[in-house]
């Protein structure tokens, strides 16, 4: 477990140093909530172990290891750690993040990028802390803008009827009500919640629900549960189905998918 080798400093006073990448890690338990806040920099919200969920007003990102989320400055966000989770994060100044993304997103962190990360820690650790060199912040900022975003991402509507039922559904992703069913239990018509859902959020309800589904199945997947299990607990009538539609939309079956433990 991670033990801060140092008096650990708060994010705010960390967005004040002149330092272009300030770095800070910090452990969690399982259900710990880092409560909604915003940051001046720009941030990138990695876990070297663990699987966390990042909350923000336009949607829901599910983070598993070897991945992180991109957050734009000043963008509410909340952090759930689903799993024991081991925080490294980056803070970026407004005046690096040029070419660097404009939206929050999931990202592939790569073993060159993960390295890069621990080391920022490492240097600030030290006592006293070493600003990064201008070589890593390139290579840093590099390997962020070379690469792509990860469909790992479920948008929430603003509609409140909607969002009950987005909420409903995130809590419990096996729940196979129709459309005309949950319409009923927010006074809304099967019609007028296909209308917001394609309108609010891009996709259809049914395409929304199978991303949720998507996502929940990513976290319990990474805790190791058999793909015959989530399939099946999550509504899928078998494991062949829920591996296709798996390869379908992140371009590799499970059991690749997690293969890579670079954690």
């Amino acid at each position: 477990m991670y033990t801060s080798k140092v008096p650990i400093v708060s994010l705010r006073e960390l967005e004040e140093l002149p330092d272009p990448i300030a770095a800070f890690g910090r452990d969690y338990p399982s259900g710990h909530l880092v409560e909604r806040h915003t940051h001046l920099r720009a941030q990138l919200i990695y876990a070297s172990s663990g699987i966390m969920r990042v909350d923000t007003p336009s949607g829901v990102w599910i983070v598993p290891p070897m991945r992180g989320v991109w957050v734009p400055p000043m963008v509410l966000h909340e952090i759930r750690a689903i799993s024991a989770v081991s925080l490294r994060t980056l803070l970026l100044r407004r005046g690096v993040k040029e070419g660097l993304p404009e939206e929050c997103c999931v990202i592939d962190v790569s073993s060159l990028l993960r390295e890069l990360i621990l080391r920022m820690i490492e240097l600030a650790e030290t006592q006293p802390p070493v600003s990064p060199s201008e070589p890593l912040i390139e290579m840093i900022l590099s390997e962020i803008r070379e690469i792509a975003a990860l469909p790992l991402h479920i948008p929430m509507p603003v509609d409140l009827r909607a969002r009950r039922i987005c909420q409903g559904i995130l809590l419990n992703p096996s729940d196979g009500k129709t459309s005309k069913q949950w319409g009923a239990s927010v006074g809304a018509s099967s019609r007028t919640l296909e209308r917001l859902f394609q309108k609010e959020t891009g996709i259809s309800f049914a395409s929304w629900r199978r991303q949720a589904r998507l996502l929940a199945a990513m976290a319990r997947l990474a805790e190791g549960s058999p793909v015959a299990n989530v399939a099946l607990d999550l509504g899928y009538q078998s494991p062949s189905a829920f591996t296709a539609m798996f390869k379908r939309v992140l371009g590799h079956p499970p059991s690749e998918f997690f293969q890579d433990q670079r954690f």
